[in-house]
């Protein structure tokens, strides 16, 4: 806060304060009963808790664990989905890009099975 800041506070304080030495006693009364339950009906944070979870999951004292239930179940959905993925895809590609290369290719597939043409192809690259 720099200078000028600091005056202007400490003169909005001095009128306020000033305000306040002005009001009845009636007035000053329901302030301080208003500003009573507005203290009555804070409460303390918890030192830590889940910020993405919601308040929810924090009011739930008598089951403890039901706030920890939602970051688990994701977790166990995604192990689970990561395994799938790579028990199944890479195969799948592996077996696709075969396919592709054997159909495609000028040889016949008989030419790949003929025990002669692994000699043969080691002849051509010589």
């Amino acid at each position: 806060m720099n200078a000028h800041e600091h005056e202007t506070a400490q003169k909005i304080a001095r009128v306020l304060d000033q305000s306040t030495r002005n009001m009845g006693g009636d007035t000053v009364a329901k302030l301080a009963a208003a500003r009573g339950q507005a203290l009555a009906g804070y409460q303390v944070a918890p030192g830590w808790k889940l910020a993405w979870a919601g308040a929810w999951t924090s009011q739930s004292s008598e089951r403890p664990g039901l706030r920890y239930a939602l970051p688990i179940a994701l977790l166990l959905m995604g192990l689970i989905s990561i395994g799938y993925w790579h028990s199944g895809i890479w195969q799948n590609n592996e077996l696709a890009d075969l396919d592709v290369r054997l159909l495609t290719d000028d040889l016949p597939i008989d030419a790949y099975l003929d025990k002669g043409f692994d000699s043969w192809l080691n002849r051509q690259s010589r």
